[in-house]
């Protein structure tokens, strides 16, 4: 479990308007932490995409395997126990890394 892996993961039970069910996550939590903890952090993935600035686009290709285009939901970040996580799928490349961090960096700036 790396630094820009996507997994499914379940995120039941959830309170409010967390995102809930089986769905795609991306690790965002540095791989120091990946390999010493038994949490990652992470953000959700969505299909049903609104082209907030917050978001960031991952088109689906032979990298990260996704079904259907998705963006990252950097506004829903959160740590997961690993037991949370189920199959990789795949990942992000390094750039849409950077802009993951940079979107987060945004939401805790303003």
């Amino acid at each position: 479990m790396k630094q820009r892996d996507i997994y499914y993961a379940n995120l039941d039970p959830v309170k409010g308007r967390e995102q809930k069910g089986m769905r795609p996550v991306v690790i965002i939590s540095g791989n120091t932490m990946n390999d010493n903890f038994e949490i990652c952090i992470v953000c959700p993935l969505t299909t049903q995409l609104k082209n907030i600035q917050s978001r960031v686009l991952l088109k689906k290709d032979d990298l990260n395997n996704l079904k259907q285009d998705s963006e990252v939901l950097t506004f829903q970040i959160r740590a997961i126990s690993k037991v949370r996580l189920d199959e990789k799928i795949g990942e992000i490349s390094y750039e849409q890394l950077a802009s993951v961090i940079e979107r987060i960096n945004d939401i805790l700036k303003y």
